[in-house]
């Protein structure tokens, strides 16, 4: 019981926090400014962690599918920021996506993989247009490279908590309810 306890305190003190603005504007050309940019707003955290858990609630090839899904069409939203096309509603949906995502992983329903790479792929289109609308005319290539790298390590950690947690509960009650914890944490920042 002590583990569980562990699995359900992690995300819910993650989503407890006050939503906090990015870090690093100053210096956005850099990699390291890359890097650290989706790992500074709990919207990006809870969301990549949250793509993290759905593909380890599919397992087999979604576990490589759904987060290079996510990353690619990331990557194709920052192009269209790059080419300065402005689309609306970007941060709404980024918290959106913590909060569908997350409950798409705590009602724990058998869904297609293609499905749910469509859905995390759509909302991944609006992550990257928001780092390519902030970069403005910097070096997007290694920044690019920098926040890349920073989601792909988020995904690995909500797999990686996904995975361990339906082995130590031998079922996917801890993994539905990390999935519960991020929806929870969206709709907390939905309401900061």
């Amino acid at each position: 019981m002590k583990k569980m306890s562990v699995l359900i305190l992690i995300p819910l003190l993650m989503a407890s926090t006050p939503a906090l603005a990015h870090v690093g504007h100053g210096d956005h050309g850099s990699f390291m400014s890359g890097f650290m940019h989706p790992l500074s707003g709990w919207d990006h955290i809870l969301a990549m962690v949250a793509v993290g858990l759905s593909a380890a609630m599919l397992g087999g090839r979604s576990l490589i599918a759904i987060p290079a899904t996510f990353v690619a069409l990331m990557l194709v939203g920052f192009i269209v920021a790059l080419a300065g096309v402005h689309i609306p509603l970007v941060e709404p949906v980024i918290l959106a996506s913590t909060i569908i995502i997350g409950l798409s992983v705590a009602v724990a329903r058998p869904v297609s993989p293609v499905l749910v790479a469509m859905i995390v792929g759509g909302f991944a289109f609006f992550h990257g247009h928001a780092h390519g609308t902030e970069l403005a005319n910097q070096s997007a290539l290694v920044f690019g490279a920098g926040f890349g790298i920073a989601t792909a390590l988020l995904h690995m950690i909500g797999m990686g908590t996904g995975i361990v947690a339906e082995r130590l509960t031998r079922g996917t009650a801890a993994l539905r309810l990390a999935g519960g914890a991020t929806a929870l944490g969206g709709v907390l920042l939905l309401a900061s």
